[in-house]
């Protein structure tokens, strides 16, 4: 291996001059990389993969064989537009991951945070704005210009529809159709995906307190109640829990402008 400024690179690797690469990066064999292209500090390919358009890497970002960064989208409606990717630092990219950059219809951006796993064949298509330490399993599918809140969790082979957003600490299924918003903190299954209750084992694990996850709990009752419409109950809620920062972050996002239906209840799904 050819070694340049502590980094490593394969002889058999295809890195464009005008690349911008850090110091300690790991460059393996037959891996492609682009001229648009910055790899941070001690990122790794591992072999066979690429890298291009105007994409960034952050560092210590790990990416395994037969990954594709940055390649143009599938959109019918791009043409060619200078539209960016970007990853965060301590991300890691499995194999067979594709992500795409933004579009004109979407801010020209798409981008992945730190610390996230994505596993092996998930695609993350045009537009997708995904927080940090997001675990996608394999096969989940997002669609143009959704949105992943922080320490979300998809299930395997799951699918999201075009323009969802799914909140901070939630759960997605495996297999499920995700083609309704889901709130934060919730758990959603199925095809179509329907709101199963709170995402307990997740808040478990991150540390919010019991009193947490009774005011949640109790106001996640209150919201899908059968007695009245949304809009009264989220008042009534909103009154309720006014000082409670994680149930107003789920009124919050319910009553933000969005192009798709919030998930609901199996018993309250829409006709």
């Amino acid at each position: 291996m050819t070694e340049i400024k502590n980094t490593q690179i394969h002889p058999t690797a295809i890195i464009d001059p005008a690349t911008k690469v850090g110091s300690n990066v790991k460059i393996g064999p037959y891996c492609t990389v682009g001229a648009g292209v910055h790899l941070g500090d001690g990122v790794v390919l591992r072999s066979h993969v690429v890298v291009e358009g105007d994409t960034s890497i952050g560092a210590k970002s790990e990416l395994f064989p037969f990954c594709v960064v940055g390649a143009p989208p599938q959109d019918l409606k791009f043409h060619g537009e200078k539209s960016s990717t970007v990853i965060g630092s301590e991300t890691v990219i499995r194999e067979h991951v594709t992500i795409h950059p933004g579009t004109e219809g979407g801010g020209l951006e798409t981008r992945v945070g730190d610390k996230c796993l994505i596993m092996v064949g998930a695609h993350i298509a045009h537009d997708c704005q995904v927080g940090n330490h997001v675990i996608m399993a394999n096969n989940a599918t997002l669609g143009g210009h959704v949105s992943i809140g922080d320490f979300a969790v998809l299930g395997g082979i799951c699918g999201v529809h075009q323009f969802v957003r799914i909140g901070h600490h939630a759960m997605v299924g495996g297999l499920s159709g995700v083609e309704n918003d889901v709130i934060p903190y919730g758990s959603v299954l199925g095809n179509r995906a329907f709101l199963s209750g709170l995402n307990l084992v997740g808040l478990k694990r991150r540390g919010f307190s019991r009193e947490d996850i009774h005011a949640l709990r109790a106001a996640y009752r209150l919201m899908f109640a059968e007695e009245g419409n949304m809009t009264e109950r989220l008042t009534d809620v909103s009154e309720m829990f006014k000082d409670h920062a994680a149930v107003m972050e789920i009124v919050h996002f319910i009553q933000a402008d969005s192009s798709r239906a919030v998930c609901q209840p199996q018993t309250k799904r829409a006709a």
